[in-house]
């Protein structure tokens, strides 16, 4: 049981059986004070309060007691672990990717630890994490960059509660306010700027335009396409495997989200694959899974660059990509990628009465939800399609509706 010691102050008993207070020999030396507890671990912990602060040490006493009866006890040495130390343990225990893991450990290194590497977690206070976010405002870092180094912070500290080392999350506080993504409504380009785009890349890599506006296919995704997932009997392309840079190497990996899809291909796309591969044919090339020094593996790339080696990214950004987008009159920016093949791809889908739950699969969207989000905004109006629905019934009728 929890117990006060006064450490200025000791029981002394008299020849006559009667017991006394005395100095002790640390009268007026140090604090005053000390609460003397049990962990829930069997270990006995103590934490000193000075002179006068009595009932400061009785009130920690009851809380103590109280936290451990509800299975709410936090060791207060468990917080003073700093959070560098704390995240570096969290990213080494992490499962996802090694790419994911590069990015995420970067990040932590620029612009979180010379923030909050050296604080102890349990010392990490709400306005801590304002400052911080006003810090990567004033470097001029974006806002999508922000939010995610926010929720990089955010769940760490969670995992932090979770292992008991901090009892809440300030991250959570009520007077923080979390970066937020500004609204943004993606503008799917025309049939006639992708084939603008199209017409300004070399022949040998314009199938790349085919299959990201045609099939929805991602950069990496285009790049990593082997001609053995190509079923053009039944008119199906499975998508497998993407090309990643992992430690500034190559390498082969699952698609975003370790998730592998089939997606219709269309004939239109069948055919210029097709003419692609008769003058440009499919060549071997072996890269490591997942990591670099990971197992070999070869596939028969269809896009791949004049040397017959694997085109990374930067390489066709820089060289082609940025080009293509010049001659076609449309500036180079974060919205002008090749991302912007898949939004095409959607805009064409949901315009014909594709399903969200379809576009979602054939997309390779985790969450129906998220794909709902993003393009709910170019899904044809309830109002329109009333209209459509009525219009097709009466038609054929020229006199309009008939009252009985």
């Amino acid at each position: 049981m929890a117990h006060i010691e006064d450490r200025w102050y000791r029981a002394v008993q008299n020849a006559g059986g009667r017991t006394q207070r005395v100095k002790s020999p640390l009268f007026g030396k140090g604090l005053r004070y000390r609460v003397r507890y049990v962990g829930p671990d069997g270990k006995e912990r103590s934490k000193s309060f000075p002179d006068r602060a009595k009932r400061d040490a009785e009130a920690f006493m009851v809380s103590v007691e109280s936290d451990k009866l509800r299975g709410t006890y936090i060791d207060p040495v468990a917080g003073k672990m700093t959070f560098r130390q704390y995240a570096e343990q969290w990213l080494a225990a992490q499962t996802f990717d090694e790419s994911t893991r590069e990015v995420t450990e970067r990040r932590l290194r620029r612009h979180i630890f010379p923030y909050l590497g050296g604080r102890a977690l349990a010392t990490i206070l709400p306005t801590h994490l304002r400052e911080l976010d006003r810090s990567l405002q004033q470097l001029g870092l974006a806002v999508t960059y922000r939010v995610v180094t926010y929720s990089n912070v955010a769940t760490i500290l969670n995992a932090a509660v979770d292992d008991g080392r901090i009892p809440r999350n300030p991250c959570h506080a009520k007077t923080v306010r979390p970066p937020k993504m500004p609204p943004r409504r993606v503008v799917p380009w025309s049939w006639e700027q992708v084939l603008s785009i199209r017409c300004g890349l070399p022949e040998r890599y314009r199938v790349a335009v085919d299959l990201g506006a045609g099939c929805g296919l991602r950069q990496g995704e285009v790049l990593a396409l082997a001609v053995e997932d190509i079923d053009f009997l039944r008119g199906t392309l499975h998508v497998v495997r993407q090309l990643k840079i992992v430690g500034s190497r190559l390498v082969y990996a699952l698609p975003k989200g370790r998730k592998t899809r089939d997606i219709p291909l269309p004939g239109s796309v069948g055919t210029a694959l097709t003419r692609h591969l008769e003058d440009f044919p499919p060549v071997p090339v072996t890269l490591p899974w997942e990591v670099p020094g990971g197992p070999p593996v070869t596939v028969n790339l269809v896009v791949h660059g004049r040397t017959n080696v694997a085109l990374d990214r930067h390489t066709l950004n820089r060289d082609y990509w940025h080009a293509a987008l010049s001659a076609a009159g449309i500036q180079h920016s974060r919205a002008t990628g090749m991302h912007a093949l898949r939004h095409f791809y959607a805009s064409v889908l949901l315009d014909a009465g594709e399903s969200i739950k379809a576009l979602s699969e054939y997309l390779g969207h985790a969450d129906p939800g998220f794909t709902l989000r993003t393009y709910t905004h170019l899904m044809p109006t309830s109002e329109d399609r009333t209209r459509r629905a009525v219009d097709k019934v009466f038609a054929p009728s020229s006199d309009g509706l008939e009252t009985a």
